[in-house]
Parts: C-alpha cells; sequence; structure tokens
C-alpha cells in the first residue's frame, strides 16, 4: 500500500505518464490528420466527461460570471490550440520543454497584473531558460520554427490561466473543468472549420486514426484526474515540480523507440529550461485564498 506522505507524487507521477502518452498519440498522427482535428477530439470528449460527472454528482456549473471565469477558459483554449498545433510539427519533448516554461512567465507577469516585482533570481531563472531554448531549439537549420514559436505562446497563454484562477471565487473544480473544456471545443471546432487544413480528413474514418484520436481524449481525462487528486492530497508547490518529468519520460521513449540522438547543446538546453522552471515552482510562495475558496481549490481546478 502506498505511503500517505507520498500518494500525492505517485498520483501526479501517474498523471504525467498519461499526459505524455497523449502527447505521443497527438504527435503521431500528424500524417494522419489535422491538428485541428486531434485537438477537436481530445477538447470535446474531455467535455463529454467531464459533463456526465457533473451531472451525475450534481455538481454546479456556472457559464457567463465570474468573468475572470472567462479569462482562464479562453486563455486556456488558446494554450491547447498553440499545444497541438506544435505537437504535430515538433518532436514531443522540445514541446514539452517549451511549454513547461510557463512558470517564468507566471513570474514575469505577476509584476503588471499583480505589482509583484521579479527578483534578482527570478530574473537569473528567466534568462537562463532563454538560452536553454536556444540551446534546444539549435538542431534546426531553418532557425526557430512556427511551432516552437507556438509551444511558447502556449506556455504564455497557460500562465494566463493560471494568474486567472488565482482570482476565481466561490466556482468549484468541476464548474471550471466543464466551463474550460465546453469553451475550448468551441474553440477547436472553430480551428476546424476556419482554418487551413494541409493533412485533410480523408484517413479519418480509418479504425486506427478513430482509435487514436479517442485514446487522446480518454488519456487527457485519465491524466487530468490524476492531476487534480495530487494537487488536492499534496502541497501544489512541491507536487507541480514532478510535471517536468514528462520531458524526461517523452525523451527516453524517443531515444529507444524512435532511435532519435540527443546532443549535449540540445540536453543542455533542456537542463537550462527545466532547472530554473523547477525552482520557481518550489519557491513559490503559498499565498493566501480569496474569502470562501480553499488554497487547495485554486490550484486543483486546473
Amino acid at each position: 500500500m502506498v505511503n500517505v506522505g507520498i500518494r500525492p507524487y505517485v498520483w501526479m507521477l501517474s498523471g504525467c505518464v498519461w499526459f505524455s502518452i497523449m502527447g505521443l498519440l497527438a504527435h503521431s498522427l500528424k500524417k494522419e490528420c489535422d491538428w485541428q482535428a486531434v485537438a477537436l477530439a481530445r477538447s470535446g470528449l474531455a467535455t463529454l466527461f467531464a459533463l456526465s460527472i457533473a451531472l451525475g454528482t450534481g455538481a454546479k456549473l456556472v457559464f457567463f460570471k465570474p468573468r475572470v471565469l472567462w479569462v482562464r477558459s479562453v486563455a486556456g483554449s488558446c494554450s491547447m490550440l498553440a499545444t497541438f498545433y506544435a505537437l504535430t510539427r515538433l518532436p514531443v519533448s522540445e514541446v514539452l520543454t517549451l511549454t513547461n516554461t510557463f512558470p517564468i512567465w507566471v513570474a514575469l507577469l505577476s509584476w503588471p497584473m499583480a505589482g509583484e516585482r521579479p527578483t534578482v533570481g527570478v530574473i537569473v531563472a528567466v534568462v537562463c531558460s532563454v538560452v536553454g531554448v536556444a540551446f534546444a531549439q539549435q538542431p534546426h537549420l531553418d532557425g526557430f520554427p512556427l511551432a516552437a514559436w507556438a509551444a511558447l505562446a502556449a506556455s504564455l497563454f497557460t500562465a494566463v490561466a493560471m494568474l486567472g484562477l488565482n482570482r476565481l471565487q466561490g466556482v468549484s473544480s468541476l464548474g471550471v473543468v466543464v466551463h474550460f473544456s465546453g469553451v475550448s471545443t468551441l474553440f477547436c471546432g472553430f480551428a476546424f472549420l476556419a482554418l487551413d487544413r494541409v493533412t485533410g480528413t480523408d484517413r479519418i474514418d480509418e479504425i486506427p486514426v478513430l482509435f487514436k484520436l479517442l485514446a487522446v481524449g480518454v488519456t487527457a481525462t485519465i491524466g487530468q484526474v490524476f492531476l487534480t487528486r495530487a494537487f488536492r492530497a499534496g502541497s501544489a508547490t512541491k507536487v507541480s515540480v514532478v510535471t517536468l518529468s514528462q520531458v524526461v519520460m517523452v525523451m527516453v521513449y524517443e531515444a529507444i523507440v524512435d532511435g532519435r540522438e540527443f546532443n549535449l547543446l540540445t540536453l543542455l538546453g533542456t537542463a537550462l529550461v527545466l532547472g530554473p522552471t523547477g525552482w520557481l515552482m518550489v519557491r513559490e510562495r503559498k499565498k493566501p485564498p480569496p474569502p470562501g475558496v480553499p488554497a487547495v481549490e485554486q490550484v486543483a481546478i486546473e
């Protein structure tokens, strides 16, 4: 039986495994269907699962208010679109390295949004991360590709969503999840209809493709369940660091299964990104929650 003290970390690690599988599945679909279809499958299935649970448990759902909930949902939806675009164009380990820079953005945005000036340590962490991103992306001979910019944009949108979460009051975890999933489904549906689809939909009705799309939604949902349980049972600042294990998991997979070789600069760049990111997560002070909102609730709804 798992020790109570390490249980949150085991749950978080389990969630990272499922999210890593989701990323690899999304990447494997790049030649079979467009990224918009993958994103739509992920958000649509998550909406069905979350809504079913909410209705079954009698959880209170919200739509119009509070307005900050829309900030969280819209920013999260933009992050999802950018992430899935990047996942079908870059190695998964590179995408996860770039998207996991969101604590850097949180530290920077906290100055104009919350009046928290960055310390010398934060500035050093930002510089290290910028250098790390440059090193990690150096294998691309054509410069910094659009997909890499998309992954960085996803991390920025994630930071905005997290800052919005800290201002939410009186909204249940499930209520936020359903709202975000519904809004992201609308965004993904619009992207599917409005944006150019290079790969097309000719193969989308094939059984293997449908199975992968279903697996993307299922693995993402299972990962979210483990993530929520981990944050509810343990210290948010400590448990968050475990999310960085996704990068290592996927790099090992790419090396063993795909035969990908990582040069010294790539490994150094990854370390320069993940190191400051982990440090920022650990140093984050636990702030008092808004009136009526338990501190653990603010993180669990992510």
